[in-house]
């Protein structure tokens, strides 16, 4: 099985007709990805290698039985997009953009969850999310993932989730669902949504956890990890050499005092059960030995 997406799913990409939207999208669909529309506002009618472009949303969803979309518009009109597609009855919205102000973000964050409850975000400044062989929605690239394993990943930084993919297929270990939930500061999908999900899989026996110097999430996760999932946990978290008061790389790893430090978060993983490795590459070996001792 899978998280959140499968072989079954609709995908509308809204900003289809653009750079960005166009090439993952045409990747996405050349990956197997049922993707049935674009959206771009002024150009439907049109169509992108034969995928028909609407107007709006509320159009393309009503034509084509559309439940997932693909956000990839730029910052200023992510957030309207991420609310027209809640408001099409989309059941899981997968936005990349990076760099949508904050403010905007806490606001259609606020809005789905109060108004469209129904409504899964995924993201922003986020890679998206990969059933390996069923359905693959952002910008990870399929030929580095292997279906058919026992591992779950969830992870904050994009690209740790595609070193993540690939140590594991190297060492011929597939996975169930791998989901990039982004490094802003106020993320639609967090950790302990994605871990109570993969404890719901059957098919996932194991879960690979990126985390990174910033905010609460991980000791949030910790403290999950301890009163409900019962399937081993590997994690490794980024900026361990970061100085307090920097800003590394996504919005949300900022770290102030000792809250959010690499350390704190280690620590609180580690009384939770979870194995913490050193670096990614550590990472990946201990799950591998996991799973080979599973096997």
């Amino acid at each position: 099985m899978s998280i959140f997406v499968d072989e079954n799913t609709r995908v509308i990409v809204q900003g289809l007709t653009g750079g960005q939207g166009r090439f993952h999208g045409l990747r996405n669909r050349d990956y197997g990805t049922q993707v049935v529309a674009g959206v771009t506002p002024g150009k439907g009618g049109t169509d992108v290698e034969g995928i028909p472009v609407f107007d709006t949303m509320e159009e393309a969803v009503a034509l084509t039985g559309a439940t997932a979309s693909f956000v990839s518009v730029p910052p200023r009109f992510a957030g309207d997009a991420v609310i027209e597609a809640a408001k099409a009855g989309i059941a899981f919205v997968v936005c990349i953009t990076e760099f949508i102000p904050a403010k905007d973000e806490a606001y259609f964050y606020n809005l789905l969850r109060d108004e469209y409850p129904g409504t899964r975000l995924l993201g922003p400044n986020c890679p998206g999310i990969i059933s390996p062989g069923k359905c693959n929605i952002g910008i990870t690239s399929g030929s580095i993932a292997l279906a058919g394993g026992p591992v779950g990943i969830v992870s904050r930084s994009g690209t740790l989730t595609y070193q993540a993919i690939h140590e594991l297929s190297q060492q011929g270990v597939g996975q169930t669902t791998c989901v990039g939930i982004g490094g802003d500061p106020v993320p639609g999908t967090t950790f302990i949504d994605c871990l109570a999900a993969f404890e719901a899989d059957p098919e996932t026996k194991a879960v690979l956890m990126i985390g990174e110097i910033g905010g609460s999430d991980e000791e949030a996760a910790a403290a999950f990890i301890a009163e409900h999932v019962n399937i081993p946990v590997v994690a490794y978290i980024a900026g361990q050499t970061a100085p307090p008061g920097k800003k590394m790389g996504h919005a949300g790893a900022i770290i102030s005092g000792s809250q959010g430090t690499a350390q704190a978060k280690m620590d609180a993983l580690a009384a939770a059960g979870v194995v913490v490795a050193a670096n990614p590459t550590a990472a990946g070996e201990k799950m591998v030995e996991i799973v080979h001792k599973m096997a």
